[in-house]
């Protein structure tokens, strides 16, 4: 069976929205699906669109097809992600500690013996 990502049509007359489906490539576009991964709002500015990267990745890895934009759509959600986690892992760390320093010992206090 021949698998492709690809994009599933939604939406109203002159207003569309997409999903991203993982689908067997003879069905036809608003017809049988295996997963759904993403979706795609083209009208939408900005990042407009929610991708599972991760599930992607595993059906290229396991043959599966992606159409033209399906694969820019991950490129993209790929670099949105990176700078996601960097942030979210600064935020997660909190601020850095400050330096302990040792008390200073003044000779005026007597030492125990």
């Amino acid at each position: 069976m021949a698998v492709s990502i690809r994009l599933r049509r939604e939406g109203a007359k002159n207003r569309p929205y997409y999903k991203v489906v993982v689908a067997d490539s003879r069905s036809p576009r608003e017809g049988k699906f295996i997963e759904i991964i993403g979706t795609y709002d083209p009208k939408k500015p900005g990042h407009n669109s929610a991708l599972k990267v991760d599930r992607a990745e595993y059906w290229i890895a396991r043959g599966a097809q992606p159409s033209d934009t399906v694969r820019s759509l991950i490129k993209k959600n790929k670099k949105q992600e990176v700078p996601a986690s960097a942030a979210a892992a600064s935020t997660l760390a909190g601020p850095a500690p400050a330096p302990v320093t040792p008390p200073e010992v003044s000779a005026s206090t007597p030492e125990a013996t």
